[in-house]
């Protein structure tokens, strides 16, 4: 198993594969580097180096108790590119794992990163406040705390309804990608999946992408139950320097699965631009 060594001792696992320029994913919670699959197979086929790491406390690196926020996130992906020496790498990142990569350029820069990719992000902010009028209510986080804590195999269950979109009339559910969202949140500890909530919907990432000064493609569906286009891929896109958005008609939160094809040729696409 490949794993670098953070700070603290942590191991974080990653998965390397392929020869050419470097694509380097951040994925979402809870699950790990795997739920890029699709993505790193088409671009690893298509002359290009892929990279995915378990973020600290899921899937397969280590569990700490500590080291749960998104500075150690970012600097976990330091030590990552650092140790791997990647440059000129494109960051792609989903929902959290957006988040990762504009914190991980605000404090580490550019420099070895040419172009991002933030997906469904949770960037600038998700939660509500006066100056985020359209966000997401804190009862709505606290509800995720309580049901993670109570039952959170039960919880992860049902999150896979509104994810994927398959809570909509006339939507082809997959019985075997809400077990595989199952079974990759399972293997994140409840301690990171409970302080990675505050993580993800507290974090506010505005001076993050004000530094992003490389060009970054913004994709987001316009039907994502999760993380409200509004709150976030639209403001974050006047916030980037050179951002550009695309918005999935119809596409849920999770559409790096529900619409893999239409999204691979996307970063593909603007790999070559």
């Amino acid at each position: 198993m490949n794993t670098v060594t953070a700070r603290d001792g942590t191991l974080i696992r990653y998965t390397d594969w392929g020869d050419g320029p470097a694509v380097v994913f951040s994925h979402g919670w809870p699950l790990q580097g795997d739920a890029w699959e699709d993505q790193m197979m088409f671009l690893a086929e298509h002359g290009y180096r892929v990279i995915a790491h378990d973020r600290r406390g899921h899937g397969l690196s280590s569990k700490p108790w500590h080291g749960n926020d998104m500075n150690t996130y970012a600097d976990d992906l330091a030590t990552l590119l650092d140790a791997l020496d990647i440059t000129s790498a494109m960051l792609v990142g989903h929902s959290t794992g957006g988040g990762e990569v504009a914190r991980y350029i605000g404090r580490h820069g550019t420099g070895r990163v040419t172009s991002a990719v933030l997906v469904g992000a949770v960037t600038p902010r998700m939660l509500k406040g006066p100056d985020n009028p359209e966000g997401v209510p804190m009862e709505v986080f606290d509800g995720i705390r309580a049901g993670v804590q109570a039952d959170r195999a039960q919880y992860f269950k049902d999150l896979t309804l509104p994810f994927y979109g398959y809570n909509r009339a006339g939507a082809k559910e997959s019985a075997a990608v809400r077990e595989t969202f199952w079974l990759q949140g399972m293997q994140c500890s409840i301690r990171s999946a409970y302080a990675c909530i505050k993580q993800f919907s507290e974090t506010d990432f505005t001076e993050d992408l004000k530094k992003m000064t490389i060009p970054t493609l913004v994709v987001h569906g316009d039907d994502d139950q999760i993380v409200p286009l509004a709150a976030t891929a639209r403001r974050a896109v006047e916030l980037l320097p050179q951002g550009r958005l695309v918005v999935y008609e119809g596409a849920p939160h999770g559409l790096p699965t529900t619409h893999k094809d239409k999204l691979n040729a996307e970063l593909l696409a603007f790999l070559k631009s």
